[in-house]
């Protein structure tokens, strides 16, 4: 296996780290207004994630990183062509980053609500945002040669990417409600169940019918790069299993299996994608790859060193991280920081 395999797969790693604990993130921040009828149940929900939020980020950062040292040109093209979304996301999400700190720092409730409605739009943008982006990854994009992009953000959205952020809205919040399910003590956490099988049930559809039109939309039956094979069953059979789980009052396994189904869906498109980072809409053979728009590979076998050192230490701390932070949140004043 080549330098540039391992950091392709190492990518793919990160994204999906980041969309299986940023994802109950942005579910949880979307479910906000809705789920809390008070302050205190406000501050319950926001204090579920509030000790790994800003951790969660770093899988986004240490992607967009990576992306960047090992595949410069994969990252210039994708922060050009998609740079009036990516900058709407960053502005999103600095948003949301400022909200969870500053909602509690003054007690009027007009204050407290215009933060509440802050993470809900820092959280709601991202979740909508993330599903459109890999759609085109996948669909393609007005790439020409010397892996310029000539299109605009209209050529972002198309049916099928908003498709995909569909999906990812959908899913995050069906994992939001979950986690907050696992986090809160009851009745509140059976309030949560009840609505997560409800968010179930859309995301299930939306995720069955973007498979579909994936055979449709993309170029994969020509261009297939690696054959996901039972991968893409794996997701759907995975997302059924939560429904029932959810039904059952199992939600540790109802977490557990959509994180499978986030896992398993993210590999997919990665799979589909390989060896491409980036298809071009204009002609197949101004596609960006993992070889032309790699760096070189010393540079990849030093990063290669300095990712198997820390990796595994930035791995461990999060883990701890959650081990430290496991018990469910009450709605105690005492114990709630934000």
């Amino acid at each position: 296996m080549n330098y540039e395999t391992i950091w392709f797969l190492l990518i793919a790693v990160l994204f999906i780290g980041y969309f299986v604990l940023e994802g109950f993130d942005f579910g949880v921040g979307i479910l906000l207004p809705f789920v809390a009828k008070n302050d205190t149940e406000r501050r319950m929900v926001i204090n579920t994630i509030g000790p790994h939020w800003d951790g969660n980020e770093v899988w986004l950062i240490s992607a967009g990183g990576a992306m960047f040292a090992a595949f410069p040109n994969w990252y210039a093209t994708l922060f050009s062509g998609f740079y009036i979304a990516l900058f709407i996301m960053l502005i999103a999400l600095i948003l949301r980053g400022v909200a969870f700190e500053f909602r509690s720092k003054i007690g009027s409730p007009k204050w407290r609500v215009y933060w509440d409605w802050t993470i809900f739009g820092g959280s709601l943008i991202p979740a909508i945002l993330w599903g459109v982006a890999f759609a085109n990854f996948v669909r393609g994009v007005p790439i020409a040669e010397n892996f310029i992009f000539v299109g605009n953000f209209w050529d972002l959205l198309n049916f099928y990417s908003i498709s995909g952020g569909l999906v990812t809205l959908t899913g995050f919040v069906v994992h939001g409600a979950i986690f907050l399910s696992l986090k809160l003590e009851k009745p509140f956490s059976d309030k949560l169940n009840i609505l997560a099988i409800k968010l179930w049930i859309p995301n299930f559809i939306v995720l069955l019918f973007f498979v579909i039109q994936t055979y449709f939309f993309t170029d994969i039956i020509n261009q297939l790069g690696v054959n996901p094979g039972v991968v893409p069953i794996g997701a759907i059979l995975s997302l059924i299993s939560v429904g029932w789980f959810i039904k059952v009052k199992r939600v540790g396994w109802a977490f557990f299996m959509n994180c499978l189904a986030i896992i398993f869906s993210t590999s997919t498109i990665f799979m589909i994608l390989y060896p491409r980072v980036l298809v071009s809409s204009i002609n197949p053979i101004y596609s960006l790859t993992i070889m032309n728009s790699a760096s070189g590979s010393y540079t990849l076998r030093i990063m290669s060193i300095i990712a198997l050192i820390f990796v595994p230490i930035v791995i461990a701390y999060q883990g701890w991280t959650y081990w430290i932070f496991r018990k469910r949140i009450s709605g105690d004043p005492k114990n709630l920081h934000y």
